[in-house]
């Protein structure tokens, strides 16, 4: 009897000292790395603050063709959202040729990341939270016209846009770029850059997560971009325009994830598969902008320029 006791107190300290590590493995998971912010905009520009998760830092960058002078209607914006573990400086990126065609553009830093206050649990609703408050933002700054607002989403960034659909998220068209097609994706994605074993922190991790956040499990399970698109296009003319874009060399998020959005709907969704290797790199090929600015443009009610490219590739 001494022997079964000993043996089943030994069994539930080594389940405890078990818990405790995948509990401190999903925590570390949970946090994303802080990036520096190493560059800095050209061009005309203000460091803007302003209330989401947290307080948020970006940058307002106004247009280079000119037109920042002129002030005489409020311009169309752009706003740019970046994904996991990166920043308002990793997206600059995507910025000139949107500031060439006439477009202000918005950067900022989601919670947790870059030079934003922090929240103790991040999660992908802090992307659509955000976003929401940025959209705010430029509704709350004369020079910008609250009806030409386009949205840009790479990674989770453009997960979180998809979300914001379902809040009310008043824009006129969203590009996302590199998306995952639903956030668990996402969580072995991180698993896999940190070097953590798969199994079986991808059946424990996002349990926790969600834990951590306080965020209802049926309610991220209710998560369906599918039903998110086809809400949207139900609304006929009161529906925002989409977009997506994937890399076929993104080995991050694999473009299996945006192959079987578009083959999961009942229509055409307007996408395109761009020839670059990595999870940040689709705006190398010209491919992405013959595409990207003709559609935010259109929507966006702006004249397209032609872009100006960088042959910089970077890692997020």
């Amino acid at each position: 009897m001494l022997f079964i006791s000993l043996f089943i107190i030994a069994v539930v300290i080594l389940f405890l000292l078990f818990l405790m590590v995948i509990w401190r493995l999903s925590v570390k998971s949970q946090s994303p790395r802080r990036m520096p912010i190493e560059v800095q905009p050209t061009g005309e520009y203000e460091s803007i603050e302003f209330q989401g998760s947290a307080w948020l830092k970006g940058w307002l960058l106004w247009p280079t063709n000119g037109q920042q002078e002129l002030r005489n209607e409020p311009l169309s914006v752009i706003i740019i959202s970046h994904g996991w573990a990166s920043n308002r400086a990793r997206v600059l990126r995507y910025v000139e040729p949107f500031r060439a065609a006439g477009h202000a553009v918005i950067v900022y830093d989601v919670a947790s990341h870059g030079e934003s206050g922090a929240v103790k649990a991040p999660s992908a609703l802090l992307f659509r939270d955000d976003l929401l408050a940025a959209v705010r933002y430029a509704h709350s700054r004369p020079e910008l016209d609250a009806a030409r607002i386009g949205i840009l989403g790479h990674s989770l960034g453009g997960f979180g846009a998809m979300l914001a659909l379902d809040e009310g998220l008043e824009v006129q068209a969203i590009v996302t770029d590199s998306m995952p097609a639903n956030p668990f994706t996402m969580i072995t994605a991180e698993l896999k850059r940190r070097g953590l074993p798969i199994f079986p922190l991808a059946q424990l991790v996002p349990r926790i997560w969600l834990l951590r956040s306080r965020i209802n499990r049926a309610d991220f399970d209710a998560i369906n971009i599918r039903e998110t698109i086809l809400r949207n296009e139900r609304r006929g003319a009161g529906r925002v325009p989409l977009y997506m874009i994937h890399s076929m060399g993104d080995t991050f998020i694999p473009p299996s994830e945006l192959q079987g959005i578009i083959t999961d709907l009942p229509y055409e969704l307007p996408h395109l598969f761009v020839h670059t290797n990595g999870h940040s790199c689709s705006e190398q090929d010209p491919a992405f902008w013959e595409a990207v600015l003709p559609f935010l443009n259109q929507h966006v009610k702006q004249v397209a320029v032609s872009p100006h490219y960088s042959d910089k590739c970077t890692s997020s």
